[in-house]
């Protein structure tokens, strides 16, 4: 591996990681000397790259760093296109055209070499159908409410055909084989529920937003789920 390519893995490394690192684990990871690390995180460093802490303390990178789409590896490449295209065709409507353009761009800024890997890509999408989705249920209505942290009044009917109006908290939607499900918290039982999306009859956001950040309800919902959080 050259030193320049072991630098942008070591920035992609610590993009990965939300809190402080060790430089051992950092070297671990790379698969180098701890002495070649610390050298490293001085080179990024010298070259601009906002990454805090010092040996023995770990290392974290500042957000905001950005580098460019040109130097994603063939790897990356075939993981963008194999998520892109999963989502364009089984998720709704404006989801799947985001996802289409959001790879329409990518493929926009890249080098010729790496444009001819797009097509000639080794990862294909098998048979499968579009994900249930709620009758009447406006998906995008839905995400722009998750992200605004705001309280919605739903009727939902459960899997016995039990019908019941709520006001929720949503904070995210999960994605299966065939079935989206929306994770929130419920006024009425007090608790983290999850809400099959095509069981969902009415979906009506509210001006109001709920009491705490939806990162710390999520955090919470890991826990008693036992869901490690992301890095």
């Amino acid at each position: 591996m050259s030193r320049a390519q072991r630098l942008l893995d070591l920035i992609q490394l610590l993009r990965r990681h939300r809190r402080p690192v060790s430089g051992r684990r950092l070297a671990d990871e790379l698969g180098v000397s701890i002495r070649t690390l610390y050298r490293d995180i001085v080179t990024l460093q010298g070259q601009g790259a906002p990454i805090e802490g010092e040996p023995g303390l770990g290392y974290v990178l500042k957000p905001g760093f950005m580098l460019p789409p040109l130097m994603f590896g063939e790897d990356e490449i075939e993981a963008l296109l194999l998520g892109s295209r999963w989502v364009a065709d089984r998720a709704d409507g404006p989801l799947a055209l985001a996802a289409r353009d959001a790879m329409a761009k990518i493929v926009a800024v890249l080098p010729p070499d790496l444009t001819r890997r797009v097509e000639d890509a080794v990862l294909i999408l098998g048979p499968g159908r579009a994900i249930a989705a709620g009758e009447g249920i406006d998906l995008a209505a839905l995400r722009r409410t998750i992200r605004a942290e705001r309280r919605a009044r739903m009727a939902y009917g459960d899997g016995q055909g039990r019908a019941s109006e709520r006001i929720v908290w949503p904070l995210a939607l999960s994605f299966f084989d065939h079935v989206r499900v929306l994770v929130a918290w419920c006024e009425l039982r007090q608790d983290f529920r999850h809400f099959r999306v095509d069981r969902i009859d009415r979906f009506e956001p509210l001006d109001a937003r709920y009491p705490q950040r939806r990162a710390v309800l999520l955090k919470a919902w890991r826990e008693k789920e036992g869901i490690p959080s992301p890095q």
